[in-house]
């Protein structure tokens, strides 16, 4: 992790929380919910905030809940 200078902000937190089955989707919204890092139902994760991220959370909303958080 990058180390904060002085007078930078500190990076925002994404917690995604996995709360919708991913059966019957397509096969590359299930690769999607394996590439942010959850393997089961209910599970959380904390990933630091970015474009590509916050791209992958939309791609999959309709079975995520995301949530900003204080780290």
């Amino acid at each position: 992790m990058r180390r904060q200078r002085k007078g930078e902000a500190e990076l925002a937190k994404l917690m995604i929380t996995w709360v919708k089955s991913d059966i019957g989707y397509e096969e590359s919204q299930r690769k999607t919910i394996k590439a942010l890092g959850l393997r089961r139902l209910n599970q959380s994760v904390k990933h630091d905030d970015s474009p590509a991220i916050r791209g992958m959370a939309m791609k999959v909303k309709h079975l995520v809940r995301v949530e900003e958080v204080e780290d």
